[in-house]
């Protein structure tokens, strides 16, 4: 068995076909079944269900995936470590919230590579949820998103707290107005979406379980809708007030338990860390143990 192998198995296991993971690994399928079958011998164990329609991962072939994403991780961070010797180089995979994607990532993304040109940063913008698992399963180095964060296998970092707000149109009706209608409009992302969990909680604690949903996927659509009177949302405060200050909006406040989120790094704490993560990690939060570090980047 070598990597290539692990290779071949991964793109049979993405796929689902032994012919689309030839093509993908620039080979023929004769040598895919070949590999797979040899795979099959060394672990003594079938890895794929096979049938005239489709391929699919057995109960052992899906523990082989769980150990080849670490493989593979490791056998990136140890080119790396090797390759770079006295400079930080590298690529980093890195997970954010939508919030954080649009308006924060810019600002890491130019600090960071003035210190660390040779490292290529990748962002990738999911819910929190999606995050938390390619965290797990190392489709990424690292994420941000809200906390607690209290699950097995990983370590998180505290970054900001932030404040949320309910918006409304300025030129609209008030918010008791707009609760007392019999449909009450509300403006959010999709399902998984921090805020729009914490604006179903809020509308909740009113006594209101039914509304009608307007699902967008961007603040600047949200900011437009609710400004244009089509509904209410939920957002953090600094954000409206930094970037959107001039914008027709009203902003309620919430009480602490649903107006505060914080936000922290996680990653994963039995991965050996590369050389660029440990930068990313130390360029970010190095500050004194229990202070607000991420106020550094994230104000």
């Amino acid at each position: 068995m070598n990597t290539n192998d692990l290779k071949i198995f991964e793109a049979v296991a993405v796929t689902g076909s032994f012919t689309k993971a030839a093509a993908a690994m620039f080979t023929v399928q004769s040598n895919v079944t070949a590999r797979i079958k040899s795979l099959e011998e060394e672990f003594g164990a079938e890895l794929f269900s096979r049938t005239s329609r489709k391929v699919e991962l057995t109960s052992s072939g899906k523990i082989l995936m769980h150990y080849c994403k670490q493989i593979g991780s490791l056998v990136a961070d140890a080119k790396s470590s090797i390759q770079s010797n006295t400079k930080i180089s590298g690529s980093l995979k890195i997970g954010c919230i939508e919030t954080t994607m649009a308006l924060k990532v810019p600002e890491i993304l130019n600090h960071f590579e003035e210190k660390f040109p040779d490292v290529e940063l990748e962002f990738k913008s999911q819910m929190r949820n999606a995050l938390i698992d390619d965290v797990l399963n190392f489709n990424l180095d690292a994420a941000f998103v809200s906390g607690p964060i209290n699950v097995s296998g990983l370590e998180h970092i505290k970054v900001k707290e932030e404040q949320l707000v309910i918006l409304t149109a300025s030129q609209g009706p008030e918010i008791g107005e707009l609760l007392a209608k019999k449909h009450v409009k509300i403006v959010v992302f999709g399902e998984g979406c921090i805020f729009r969990t914490r604006l179903e909680s809020w509308l909740s604690s009113k006594g209101i379980v039914h509304y009608k949903n307007t699902v967008l996927n961007s603040i600047e659509g949200i900011i437009n809708f609710v400004e244009a009177g089509l509904g209410i949302s939920i957002l953090p405060e600094e954000v409206v007030s930094r970037y959107y200050a001039g914008r027709k909006l009203t902003k309620y406040a919430l009480n602490k338990q649903l107006g505060t989120m914080n936000t922290v790094m996680i990653y994963r704490s039995d991965k050996i860390q590369s050389g660029a993560l440990r930068a990313f990690i130390d360029l970010y939060f190095h500050a004194g143990k229990g202070s607000d570090i991420g106020d550094r980047f994230f104000s």
